[in-house]
């Protein structure tokens, strides 16, 4: 299986999450490629959409290698092993902690502008993004978003490999995925268009679900 692109995948996705539509549910897509797919989901749903950013946290001595990662709310969940064959401390990523937030709020200005996070309390709350590769730090907005008391917790991608998705049904009521193949090297091998997102098109998703939901 071999989406076209983002948009084709999340009606593909939207398929299987129809049986949500009347249990008040909330899309959240993950910047930025998620959130594409989540727009696709959240019109079928006719579901309200917003954004929910986990970033990683970095090594001190190098940035690309991820450590942990962090939500929002300051959810942090460190990869211990990480740390273990590192020689590293919670307290020594203090910094890229807060490099890290402080990241997180301005695309979260970005995206948002003055508009206010959509209350996940009560509802039927479905994470959404274009795929998973380990699934770290997509497990650390699961826990945030647990805190916040939804009614139910689903996670919905296209595609995860084997690993990825044992890791994380536990973390949530379901997990939804259309594809978890034997053979996973990246994401963008199960898209015959894996272009990067614009920054613009997440803001405009967010505007056009927003404004279908003001003219109802």
């Amino acid at each position: 299986m071999v989406f076209s692109d983002r948009k084709e995948a999340g009606r593909r996705l939207a398929e299987k999450l129809l049986k949500f539509k009347n249990q008040n549910p909330l899309v959240l897509g993950i910047p930025r490629g998620g959130v594409v797919v989540a727009g696709e989901v959240a019109s079928a749903l006719e579901a309200p959409l917003d954004v929910i950013i986990p970033r990683k946290i970095g090594a001190p001595f190098n940035e690309e290698l991820a450590v942990g990662a962090v939500a929002p709310d300051g959810t942090v969940l460190y990869d211990e092993n990480a740390l273990r064959c590192l020689g590293l401390d919670e307290k020594m990523l203090q910094k890229q902690i807060s490099r890290a937030l402080d990241e997180i709020k301005r695309r979260l200005r970005l995206y948002r502008g003055d508009e206010e996070p959509l209350a996940c309390k009560g509802r039927t709350v479905i994470v959404v993004d274009d795929g998973i590769a380990t699934g770290f730090t997509v497990q650390a907005a699961l826990r945030s978003l647990r805190r916040q008391a939804p009614a139910r917790l689903v996670l919905a991608v296209p595609v995860a490999p084997r690993e990825g998705a044992a890791r994380l049904k536990p973390v949530v009521d379901e997990f939804v995925c259309l594809l978890i193949p034997e053979v996973f090297y990246a994401v963008g091998q199960f898209y015959e268009n894996f272009r990067q997102t614009a920054d613009e098109e997440v803001i405009s998703i967010l505007a056009y679900n927003r404004e279908r939901r003001e003219t109802k």
